[in-house]
């Protein structure tokens, strides 16, 4: 039965069940439009097509943006999820092109999925302006056929990174008429470049700019952005240009509630809470139930595809169409995310259980109700998946679950952190030797370099003399030259440490079937023989996995349980670029290498998540390096402890030591505007470096993107935090929600890792 918003939300008060466990209940009211007239400098033709839609004035940060583009200034845009930001370069863009039929632009956006949906609103307004302005995607899926006509005719080419890093910038001769005319360079949701990701869009730009000198232009930008701590800083540093920030948000938005739902604890001794997965299905269920269409973001591809084959349960139990609900993440082929797309904005599908891939602005249309199932790691990511629930004129709902992790624990017993506290910084390092490199190749191969020339902020004669020792650049006539027969943009993956996707592969009835792609990083812990790959509710066992050829064969199978991965590292530090010394803790920053290894595999059972055995893998060892954070324990330390501390309980140093990291790894997110998988923690209680007890904490990407550097800084806050976080946690010897199970870290664990920590924020 179809009820509104707030009768459910007075439901879930009134449950006994749910209320004891809300340990936030935000109600955001409804914001009225904040209008301005059309700039007077605008097109008619423009102006009369949108009052035509019915937008008869303009938000007043359209405006803002729209005078300071004019201006000549680069602009970067920041204000909620659906206000509008679309027309704040579109309207620009089309009316210089009206003014001047020859101006060019390039679009930005950092998915496919993306860009075709918003090359969709920019065809429905240029085709009723009855202009010639050609206007194109170009991206892996345009025909070849195509392709010259786009490069010759296109105004505006709508793309991603990718294909500008691959299949624009190594070509531009054939792009002249593009480079020669670009005015502008759009890109949207530029909050999205950060770590490594960001650190090789920095560099993909300044080729972008290297060539564009080379033709003569000097384009604009024009950025567009999630809320952020430093959207202006993180533009300068992508772009390497002075932006000005438009933040005046003039957009209306409905009243939305936004509640924090903790599970109830089932063991306190333990710290056990009820299953994050169990309790979002049963909260998403009671929605779903009441004709509520409904999004889930789920953190990880086995929580999204657990969440999913719950919910079909769910509706099968009800008689109805398990279809209903769907599964949407990366490693999905593209026909079939349309599709999932569709029926969404169609309403033919009621609930939607996603990674991060729908936390952006692709049109699924507005939905009623976000669940977050798991705190994502970053308050502008929260924000950003709530911000898909929600219409102008109607009420809308927001629900963070959290899990029992202590990022998650200290988020919702800490509210007002959330919502009043600056949302985190993005972090990115272009300089990243390893990164740089790559891009100084694929720079070198589009233009010879020469002397005193500079990369960004990089002096690059030693850089350049090395590949010219390497025999991959030649010096001739005061330039080097590309030498080598490789194609060196082809070897650089923009979005991860590795430009290597495992194909997996369906062997059912001898029909060899691509059912999904899985990076190189997560074959360890994801495709390894004998996992359970779980795509669309489905289970499939992984019976061969083909290391040399990027290939995974998988066949079709049901049982009750999935698989956990087990790791193992081993750190070696190779240098040190920065140190603290206190009384009994040191503080160190450098790089380290890392390798790591899985060695074991857990089957858990579904439901209740029992332990049903384990299994081997054979996989070979990962080596890389990176840049670390590491807190030495001083050779003064044991001296402190005196055998105690606390009535009865002895200091255990390797407990505490683990203990600490598993609190570190989660907090420092809170600091850093990083995803949790972005570092890692280990903790040795004899370092071959050091000698002495030491935890690490490194950049999970080659090289290290400037998360590490950033703990560094920021350590005293995050040492705070962490001490905040473990005396606040209401279990007496250490939990899932603060320094671990009992089981792992023992019995004085929680202890020695609070003696640890007032020692070394004193």
């Amino acid at each position: 039965m179809k009820c509104d918003v707030k009768s459910i939300i007075q439901e879930l008060e009134q449950d006994y069940t749910i209320r004891p466990y809300l340990t936030a209940l935000e109600y955001l009211p409804a914001q009225e439009a904040k209008l301005a007239d059309y700039p007077g400098w605008l097109k008619p033709e423009l102006i009369n097509r949108l009052k035509e839609d019915g937008i008869t004035r303009l938000y007043s940060h359209q405006v803002s943006a729209l005078n300071a583009i004019q201006e000549g200034q680069n602009a970067v845009v920041v204000t909620p999820t659906a206000s509008g930001k679309t027309l704040c370069y579109n309207l620009p863009v089309l009316n210089r092109v009206i003014r001047e039929p020859e101006s060019r632009a390039i679009y930005l956006f950092p998915t496919k999925a993306l860009a075709q949906d918003q090359l969709r609103e920019l065809y429905r307004l240029v085709e009723a302006l009855d202009k010639s302005i050609g206007t194109h995607t170009y991206d892996g899926d345009t025909p070849v056929s195509a392709r010259s006509a786009i490069r010759n005719q296109g105004n505006i080419i709508v793309t991603n990174p990718d294909m500008l890093h691959t299949g624009i910038l190594p070509h531009h001769t054939k792009w002249h008429r593009l480079f020669q005319n670009l005015k502008y360079i759009v890109i949207d949701e530029i909050h999205i470049y950060r770590g490594v990701f960001g650190s090789h869009m920095a560099n993909v730009l300044r080729r972008l700019k290297r060539i564009c000198e080379f033709y003569g232009s000097k384009p604009q930008f024009i950025c567009c952005s999630a809320t952020i701590a430093n959207p202006q800083e993180l533009a300068e540093r992508i772009t390497g240009e002075k932006f000005t920030l438009i933040n005046n948000n003039g957009a209306p938005s409905g009243e939305k509630y936004f509640l924090f739902y903790n599970p109830p604890v089932i063991n306190r001794e333990l710290g056990i809470r009820k299953s994050l997965i169990k309790e979002t299905s049963r909260l998403v269920s009671k929605f779903l139930n009441h004709d509520i269409q409904t999004i889930v973001f789920a953190r990880s591809r086995l929580a999204t595809e657990l969440l999913t084959s719950y919910l079909k349960d769910y509706f099968e139990k009800l008689g109805q169409d398990r279809d209903l609900v769907r599964g949407y993440r990366g490693g999905y082929l593209p026909n079939l995310r349309r599709e999932i797309e569709k029926g969404l904005k169609e309403g033919h599908i009621k609930g939607v259980v996603s990674t991060n891939a729908l936390e952006l602005g692709v049109d699924i249309g507005q939905l009623d109700a976000c669940f977050i199932a798991g705190y994502p790691g970053t308050i502008t990511s929260t924000w950003q998946q709530a911000g898909r629930a929600g219409r102008r004129s109607h009420s809308s709902v927001a629900i963070l679950v959290a899990s029992s992790i202590p990022l998650d624990q200290y988020i919702i017993n800490s509210p007002d952190y959330f919502f009043k506290e600056t949302p985190e910084s993005a972090v990115i390092d272009p300089d990243n030797l390893s990164i740089l490199i790559s891009h100084i190749k694929c720079a070198a191969f589009e233009l010879p370099f020469i002397p005193e020339e500079k990369f960004g902020t990089e002096e690059l004669e030693e850089i350049l003399q090395f590949l010219e020792d390497k025999g991959i650049l030649h010096f001739s006539r005061n330039k080097w030259h590309w030498m080598s027969d490789a194609y060196p943009a082809d070897e650089i993956s923009l979005r991860s440490a590795s430009p290597d996707n495992f194909t997996i592969i369906d062997v059912e009835e001898g029909m060899d079937k691509v059912i999904g792609e899985v990076d190189r990083e997560s074959v360890h812990t994801t495709i390894f023989e004998g996992a359970i790959y779980i795509h669309e509710g489905e289970q499939y066992t992984i019976t061969k996995l083909d290391y040399d050829d990027y290939k995974a064969y998988a066949k079709k199978v049901e049982v009750n349980y999935y698989t956990d991965a087990q790791v193992e590292s081993d750190i070696k530090v190779m240098d040190v670029f920065n140190l603290h010394e206190e009384e009994n803790v040191y503080h160190q920053h450098g790089e380290i290498a890392i390798t790591t290894l899985s060695t074991m595999y857990k089957k858990v059972k579904f439901y209740t998540h029992e332990n049903l055995g384990y299994g081997k893998i054979n996989l070979p060892a990962e080596d890389m390096h990176t840049t670390a954070y590491w807190l030495i324990l001083a050779e003064t330390f044991p001296q402190l402890v005196g055998g105690k501390i606390a009535p009865g309980a002895a200091f255990d140093l390797a407990g505490g030591l683990l203990a600490l990291s598993n609190v570190l790894v989660n907090v420092a997110p809170l600091f850093v505007m990083c995803d949790p998988n972005d570092i890692k923690a280990v903790a040795q209680v004899r370092s071959p470096f050091t000698d002495l007890p030491t935890l690490f904490i490194y950049d999970n990407y080659p090289g290290g993107v400037g998360f590490s550097e950033k703990i560094f800084e920021l350590r005293s806050k995050i040492l705070a935090a962490a001490r905040n976080l473990i005396e606040n946690c209401g279990c007496d010897e250490g939990c899932p929600s603060c320094v671990g199970p009992i089981n792992q870290v023992g019995k004085q664990g929680k202890q020695s890792a609070l003696f640890i920590l007032k020692e070394a924020i004193r």
